[in-house]
């Protein structure tokens, strides 16, 4: 019998065009098991919602480089609740503020506004990976 894979929605919030980075995730995800839909650049939170609705998604994945993630990521998880995905997972990385801030108190904001991890700019995919697959309870 196969695992069924997780399913990962990516994609970079609000009007940021920073696509590298999740072109970089994307193929980071995939090659680690993941069935990952990848909705690009300039995602609303009702995109993300969305596609993770159609795809029985396990985790939502926002990504932000132009410094606007906090605007952009408030009210998600409240959203994602009132659209049924009590228990999604929502992961948030990148220049996800502006400014140089000590990342405790950017992580610390991020966890009150519903995000299960946040992660500072230049993380490295494969802590992403090992994360998730973690929250996720997938066996290696």
């Amino acid at each position: 019998m196969e695992k069924q894979k997780k399913t990962l929605v990516i994609g970079v919030i609000g009007a940021d065009v920073h696509a590298v980075g999740n072109q970089i995730l994307y193929h980071a995800f995939t090659d680690a098991g993941f069935n990952v839909v990848n909705l690009g650049v300039m995602v609303s939170q009702e995109e993300f919602i969305n596609a993770a609705i159609e795809t029985n998604a396990d985790a939502i994945v926002v990504s932000s480089l132009y410094g606007q993630g906090e605007l952009d990521c408030r009210g998600l998880r409240e959203k994602c609740d009132e659209a049924g995905l009590e228990h999604i997972l929502l992961y948030v990385g990148g220049n996800i503020v502006i400014g140089k801030q000590p990342f405790e108190e950017v992580e610390k904001r991020f966890k009150a506004m519903g995000f299960d991890r946040s992660f500072p700019p230049g993380t490295a995919p494969e802590v992403d990976i090992a994360y998730l697959k973690q929250d996720l309870h997938v066996e290696e």
